[in-house]
């Protein structure tokens, strides 16, 4: 069975492409639950609302948790509370940035 873990460790290979880094680092993965029956539900956000390469995102985050063993379902919810900063970034991430 998948945990939340073993989630975020599958979504740190799905890249933001504006930034080419994973949406892990960059703090856009908020909240991962991963029920019993493998039904799995992630709220993450995007660096802004008119991110263009939100669907984009959304549909890889999906892919790489339906290529988990065990997984039943998947939904990726994107939520705007709290409001994505870079102040959320990985500090290692934000100091490669040069933040």
């Amino acid at each position: 069975m998948q945990t939340p873990d073993s989630v975020r460790k599958a979504l740190r290979g799905v890249k933001d492409p504006e930034l080419n880094l994973n949406i892990v680092d960059i703090g856009l993965v908020y909240d991962i639950t991963v029920s019993e029956a493998g039904d799995v539900h992630v709220n993450m956000t995007l660096t802004s609302p008119g991110c263009p390469s939100g669907a984009e995102i959304v549909g890889d985050a999906k892919r790489a948790i339906e290529d988990l063993e065990g997984v039943n379902s998947v939904e990726v919810e994107i939520v705007w509370e709290p409001y994505w900063t870079p102040e959320r970034m990985d500090p290692r991430i934000r100091a490669f940035l040069g933040g």
